[in-house]
Order: structure tokens, then C-alpha cells, then sequence
């Protein structure tokens, strides 16, 4: 009861804020991490969580499926088809290349050996645009560049993941829960990524049938509980929930662009939720002792992740591209480290690996500072775009809803009409 109080509190003080947090470098994200650390043990001590505690992987593990999920339905497949290779090259170039340098000043400043250097590598190379919503958010900042973070975000989860957990198990011995086999990794990712595509479609074939169909006010119900079954069934057969959360937003979007705009609203204020108790929780595990137990070569490690290695690596997978130089810059910064790295460094901590418990330290302290410098950073970046309507002036949806219910036509109607368009 003490932790869903000061969840409450953060929730209100947040919400009372978020304008001028809107216009400023304060970020409402960074006051939950600050206010889970003030309550925890090491400061004030009005909660116990240690990163073993169940409530800790329960509330990153639904966050990180609720951010994909919604992520995944701002997917435009007709959008991706004729603008692929931006993101291709961040994934298949960026990341790799983050990958390894990673591991490499990883190894040779924190110290750890190479297998766990480049488990260390994998945790971190995932990135989450969570952290740069006035980035990603907003229609003034180009559209290539807010495309390619939200699909690089979206997807790098699920690619990390197996590398994750082989590295994991090369770095042995482990604990029971953690062994894993290439094939089992291969099992659980194509599971996946099938009941990502199949379940919505299935939702979709039902909601058009004849005798069916969603009553207006319930139909933004219809993707969460496509979610939360989608979500418990993942767990129940052990596939893969973060890839299955991804496609399973993208398909929905692509078969039922009324079911997302119904939806849209309701799934944003679950994924704000969802990210800010997870982020409360996350941050009672950022206790002095955390902090006092990494060396000086690991704060220079975590240093370097966030100013040299994302940044560098997603310069050189860039190079020959349309983007401008802002545009080059602005998507070399924002590559925070999110719930996915908070996930996975949980699953070394947990494995019970020779130098799992340096490994979840450096993790842990990357992910606050990356937290710390992002969430605070992406206003001021977005101004560079001439973003003037941040807050308190209606952006161009709400513009336009307001003129098509004076013409006396319905916005979801325009919109059903522009992604037909678009699919054309």
C-alpha cells in the first residue's frame, strides 16, 4: 500500500507538472525514477525492493509489452514499404556496431570478461523512444527521422533478445531457469512473432462477422483485450511476449485502422502507466550501495555508451542517406536504453552467471543515466525543428477533428478514407 501511495503522489505531482515539463527540461519520467529511489532503501526507506523481487520483473515485463504494443500500431506497412531502408540500416548496421563497441569498453575499462562483456553489449544496444516523446510524438519533426526511431525502437527489442539469452548461457554455469538452447531461443521467437500475426487476425475476421461487432464506447476494449490475452498466452506456451507485442500493434493496425484510432488514446494513457510504475519500481533498486559498487572504469564505461558509441554507430549506418545534419544528429542522441534493457539486465542478474551480479550493476546504472540525460533532452531538441506546440495549442488532429465536426463529417470517417488511401 506504501508503493501504490507514492505512486499516487508521483502520479499527481507529474500530471501537475507535465506542462511545463511539456516546455522545459524537467521530465516527468525522471521525477518517478528520483521518487522510487527517495522511498527505497537507501534513502527514506518506506519500501523494500531488491531486483529478486518479483514486482520488479512484473512491472518491466508489462511495460514493455504495453510500449510495444502500442508502438507497433504506429507501424504504416504502406509507409514502410517505400521507406525501409533508414531503418534497415540502423538495425543492420547501427546496432551491431553498438553491439560491439560496447563489449569493447566494456572489457576493457569495467573489467568483465568477453562473453560478458558483449552480454553486457546486447542489453544495451536495444533502444526506447519512451524517453524521447517530444521527438517521436510530435508531426513538425520530420516524419523519416520520427519512422526511424519508432521502427529501430520497435524492432531492436526482438533482436537482442535471443542474443541475449545465448550469451547467457555461454557465460555459464547458470541456474536452472536460465539454460536455454539455440533451437528452444528459435521455438520461442517464431511463437512469437506467430501468435503476433495470427491473433489479431483472427479478432478482426470475428469482429466482421455478421452476427458480431463492437458497440462504439466498447470498442477501444477490442485491442486491449486482444493485448491481455495475447500477453497471458505468451507466457502460458512460453513464446517470445515482446516480438508477439510489436507485430501484433502493426497488424492490427494494418486490418483494422478504426479498432487503432478507437483504441490510440486509451492505449497511450496504459503505456504512460505502465512505463511510470515500472520506472517507480526501477528506480527503488538505484540505491547508494548500486551506485557505490561500480568501479571508476564502469562510470566511464556508462559515460561513453551514452556520448561516443550509440551516437557514432548510428552517424556511420547513416552516411550516404537524405537526412539532414540535424535530423543525423538528433537520431545519433536518442538512443536511451529502456524497459527491454531493464528486462534483460534482470534476466543476467537473475541467471545466476560468474559476473552476472558487475554485469546487472553497470546495466542498471546505464539505463538511470541514459534515463536521466534523454528524458530531459528531448524538448529541447525538438525545438530545433520549430516544434512551437509542445502543450496548451492543439496539434494537428485535434485541428482537424474540430473542422471536420463542423463540415459535419466524422473523424474517424477521415481517417478510415486516409489509410485507404494510404493502402493504395
Amino acid at each position: 500500500m506504501v508503493l501504490i501511495a507514492v505512486f499516487g503522489v508521483a502520479l499527481l505531482i507529474a500530471v501537475l507538472v507535465s506542462g511545463l515539463a511539456a516546455r522545459s527540461v524537467l521530465s516527468t519520467s525522471l521525477l518517478f525514477l528520483v521518487a522510487g529511489a527517495l522511498v527505497s532503501d537507501g534513502f527514506l526507506g518506506l519500501i523494500h525492493i531488491t531486483a529478486d523481487s518479483p514486482i520488479v520483473a512484473v512491472t518491466a515485463d508489462l511495460a514493455l509489452f504495453a510500449v510495444l504494443f502500442t508502438d507497433g500500431m504506429h507501424v504504416s506497412f504502406p509507409a514502410l514499404r517505400g521507406a525501409w531502408r533508414n531503418p534497415a540500416r540502423a538495425l543492420g548496421l547501427g546496432m551491431p556496431l553498438a553491439f560491439v563497441g560496447m563489449a569493447l569498453i566494456t572489457h576493457f575499462l569495467a573489467g568483465l570478461d568477453w562473453t560478458t562483456s558483449f552480454l553486457v553489449g546486447a542489453v544495451l544496444a536495444p533502444t526506447d523512444p519512451v524517453f524521447a516523446s517530444a521527438i517521436v510524438g510530435r508531426k513538425e519533426v520530420p516524419a523519416r527521422l520520427r519512422q526511424l526511431l519508432n521502427v529501430e525502437s520497435g524492432i531492436n527489442d526482438g533482436l537482442a533478445l535471443p542474443v541475449v539469452l545465448v550469451l547467457i548461457a555461454a557465460a555459464g554455469p547458470t541456474s536452472g531457469a536460465a539454460e536455454a538452447s539455440l533451437s528452444k531461443i528459435a521455438a520461442e521467437l517464431a511463437g512469437g512473432l506467430a501468435l503476433g500475426v495470427v491473433l489479431p487476425l483472427v479478432v478482426n475476421g470475428l469482429v466482421r462477422f455478421r452476427l458480431l461487432g463492437a458497440e462504439p464506447k466498447l470498442q477501444p476494449l477490442l485491442p486491449l483485450a486482444t493485448g491481455v490475452i495475447l500477453y497471458a498466452t505468451c507466457h502460458l506456451t512460453h513464446a517470445n511476449p515482446y516480438l508477439a507485442a510489436f507485430s501484433a500493434g502493426a497488424v492490427f493496425a494494418s486490418v483494422s485502422p478504426e479498432s487503432k484510432h478507437a483504441f490510440e488514446p486509451l492505449g497511450e494513457a496504459l503505456a504512460e502507466l505502465s512505463k511510470f510504475a515500472a520506472l517507480l519500481v526501477f528506480g527503488a533498486l538505484l540505491t547508494p550501495q548500486l551506485f557505490g559498487d561500480l568501479s571508476v572504469g564502469g562510470y566511464v564505461t556508462v559515460v561513453l555508451a551514452i556520448v561516443l558509441i550509440r551516437p557514432a554507430s548510428l552517424l556511420i549506418s547513416l552516411i550516404g542517406t537524405h537526412f539532414d545534419r540535424r535530423e543525423k544528429l538528433a537520431a545519433a542522441w536518442f538512443g536511451p536504453k529502456g524497459f527491454a534493457s531493464v528486462v534483460y539486465g534482470l534476466l543476467v542478474l537473475q541467471s545466476g552467471i560468474p559476473q552476472g551480479e558487475e554485469a546487472y550493476t553497470l546495466i542498471a546504472v546505464c539505463i538511470a543515466f541514459s534515463i536521466a540525460a534523454h528524458s530531459s533532452t528531448d524538448v529541447p531538441v525538438a525545438r530545433l525543428f520549430d516544434v512551437e506546440d509542445l502543450v496548451g495549442i492543439p496539434d494537428d488532429d485535434e485541428g482537424e477533428e474540430k473542422a471536420t465536426r463542423a463540415a459535419g463529417a466524422t473523424p474517424s470517417k477521415i481517417r478510415m478514407e486516409e489509410d485507404a488511401d494510404a493502402r493504395t
